[in-house]
Parts: structure tokens; sequence; C-alpha cells
């Protein structure tokens, strides 16, 4: 059965505000990891994908509908992958990214693309 998945590169989304989260990205982690478990969206599934010190703000795993990946290296190889492994189930997925490198991979795969700002405003209303 199809699903529809909501992907979120963390870094991305959290560095398209100029509020500080450079000074505690961690907390910047939690922070969008809370908006994102309590938004109203027709989404079955989102992954939202942290890496750096962002990790430490939210452990790994799944909280309802919403599953948190630590990426082992760098956000944009595990975004892929995480793209990747929901086409092979044939999930229609929506990756949220400014990156046009990862756009591109993505796309690629079959996968749309929403800017953070579009995120931003769904989960804020």
């Amino acid at each position: 059965m199809a699903r529809t998945v909501l992907l979120v590169d963390g870094a991305n989304v959290v560095g398209s505000r100029p509020d500080g989260w450079w000074r505690d990205r961690a907390g910047a982690a939690a922070r969008l990891h809370g908006r994102l478990a309590v938004a109203d969206t027709s989404y079955d599934e989102i992954v939202l994908v942290l890496e750096g010190k962002a990790k430490g703000g939210v452990p790994a795993g799944r909280d309802a509908h919403l599953r948190t990946v630590h990426a082992p290296r760098d956000g944009d190889s595990a975004l892929s992958k995480e793209a990747a492994a929901a086409r092979e189930r044939g999930h229609d997925v929506v990756v949220i990214t400014a990156d046009r490198g990862l756009q591109m991979r993505v796309e690629g795969l079959g996968c749309r693309v929403m800017s953070p700002t579009w995120l931003l405003a769904v989960i804020e209303g």
C-alpha cells in the first residue's frame, strides 16, 4: 500500500531562519521535532533527518507518525538513502530541503521537493 512520506532535512529547515540556532543546534532540533510531532499534516509518516550536534537534541527512533534518523555522516547521504528506500516501497515522498544538489538527487528518484519555508508555514499555522 502506497503511503505518503514527508522527509525533512533538519539542518536545512533549522538553518533557514537566522534566529540564533547556531548557538544551540541540539535545542533547535528539539524545537523542530516538537513542532513536527504535533503538526496537522496529511502525511502518513514524517521522517526528520538530523546530523552533527543537532542529533543531541532528539533521540533516534519513532514517536507515533514521526521518525527521527541520525545521519551517520552527512545529512544529504542519509536523506537520499531514506528517499530511495521509501520510493522502493512504492511510497509517495516529499523532501523538504533548499539544497540544490540534494534536490536533484531525490527528484531523480521520483520524489517531489518543497522548501523549508513551505514546511515552516505548514507547521506554524
